[in-house]
């Protein structure tokens, strides 16, 4: 046992009491609230299906959140069962009353497994406040007909947080059907709050969506859509603070469709991070970057088409002035002035901490003329210009002038051009040749006291 920490005496008597499920089940209505987060996280870890359904019937707090857990594949099926448990009226035959009115199945490492009770009144910090369906707004409204002499025999709201994945799997299908199961089961008490909606291939979602009150979404992805579908569910979300849209189609820049998304963008005024990938904006950049909000934080447009005067937009744009996250990767640089790309981060010199252009043709000449721009992003960690046609002369200039940098941690670099025998071909590297440049690398590395600072690169 030496070099291993005791397991306490609490986690102890957890598993000593889960070893017996039956009897751990029938000591729910005895054993002190308390014990019932412990006992919790220990039989969640341990898998102790029959266990966790028995504990969310009778859970003695207000709400119940998975939180700092990990959840595995194998553990979905835990999951599935606390939502089958669920109370969504009251217990008539438990000696114990269950308090349960908010069950979180969102992963959050910051958040704790039951809120602390900061009132005479029941809470908690994560409970949806976007919804007209949520449980503040609709005890507000008891509240006030209580308060109006009218009685309401309604059963008291459920809410259930999850974020959710739409992506045609088994498993999300299996999901889905006991979601719905459940809130028909509820009788309009169970209100079903997604905060993250991940959709692949929208079309095939559009019966889906429509159980979801998408009030509640602050988080959207959508790889595979049209424009026009995806406009016809971003009317229907008010608070949006992350974006993100890939492979979508639509006809024109110039269009009807086009111009009713950047009406929806245009409200977006909590929008931190917006993603649009493959998505074509050639010489209309300025139209999608006036209407952004100035608080955005994260802006990624990788493939797409970004031309020269898109860069000149950009580098007269207020809102490309304080962004945290920049990432332009796969939009081909081949023109011979770069003054607007280092305007651009020139701009962004006091807040920038993570650049992408890789894959965007930049040569020796053009990553000559932004070193002193990056340089002067001193609060830059991350970046990276992986897949450019850099000699190893450059490479060694662009590490002698990045080292003094002491914020920046990661670097993700080209293959020198004189390690293939065709630039960038497949099947052409010569990875005896690579290992010597790593090795001189890391040489340098060292003599610069910068062990810390990790540099790294994408193998064919």
């Amino acid at each position: 046992m030496e070099g291993k920490t005791p397991n306490r005496l609490l986690d102890l008597a957890m598993q000593s009491l889960l070893s017996k499920e039956s009897t751990a089940i029938q000591a729910l209505e005895d054993i002190p609230r308390e014990l019932f987060v412990p006992l919790f996280i220990t039989a969640f870890k341990g898998g102790h299906k029959n266990t966790l359904s028995a504990m969310v019937k009778v859970w003695p707090f207000y709400c119940l959140h998975i939180g700092s857990l990990t959840v595995h594949e194998s553990q979905h099926e835990l999951l599935k069962a606390m939502i089958e448990n669920l109370p969504v009226f009251p217990a008539q035959t438990s000696a114990r009353r269950p308090k349960l009115r908010i069950l979180d199945l969102r992963q959050d490492t910051g958040c704790r497994t039951a809120c602390p009770e900061v009132s005479t009144k029941s809470s908690c910090f994560y409970s949806c406040t976007y919804s007209d369906c949520s449980i503040s707004k609709i005890e507000k409204r008891h509240l006030y007909s209580e308060n109006s002499g009218c009685k309401t025999l309604l059963p008291k709201p459920v809410e259930l947080l999850v974020d959710l994945s739409l992506d045609g799997s088994l498993m999300e299908k299996e999901f889905l059907v006991l979601l719905m199961h459940k809130i028909e089961e509820s009788l309009g008490s169970l209100h079903v709050c997604c905060r993250d909606l991940q959709i692949d291939k929208l079309c095939k979602c559009k019966c889906t969506l429509k159980f979801l009150d998408l009030k509640c979404i602050d988080q959207l992805s959508v790889d595979r859509g049209s424009l026009s579908d995806i406009t016809s569910i971003l009317c229907r979300m008010v608070d949006l603070e992350s974006l993100s849209l890939s492979n979508v189609t639509f006809r024109s820049l110039s269009g009807k469709v086009f111009k009713i998304f950047l009406s929806h963008l245009q409200r977006m005024g909590h929008l931190k991070e917006l993603s649009l990938s493959s998505f074509c904006l050639k010489n209309h950049l300025d139209r999608v970057l006036r209407i952004l909000p100035p608080g955005l934080d994260f802006l990624y447009l990788p493939f797409c088409d970004l031309s020269y005067r898109d860069f000149k937009v950009m580098s007269q744009s207020p809102q490309v002035t304080h962004l945290k996250l920049l990432n332009l990767s796969n939009n081909p640089m081949y023109w011979e002035d770069f003054e607007p790309f280092h305007t651009v981060l020139a701009n962004l010199s006091g807040t920038l901490q993570h650049l992408e252009i890789n894959h965007c043709l930049i040569s020796d000449t053009a990553i000559s003329a932004l070193i002193p721009a990056l340089i002067r992003c001193t609060h830059l960690r991350v970046l990276g210009f992986a897949s450019n046609p850099i000699t190893m002369p450059m490479l060694v200039n662009i590490m002698h002038n990045l080292t003094p940098m002491k914020e920046l941690k990661y670097v993700i670099y080209p293959i020198p051009v004189h390690c293939y025998e065709r630039w960038h071909f497949q099947g052409s590297l010569d990875r005896q040749k690579l290992a010597i440049v790593q090795l001189q690398l890391k040489a340098m590395l060292e003599l610069a006291q910068r062990e810390d600072m990790n540099w790294i690169t994408y193998c064919e």
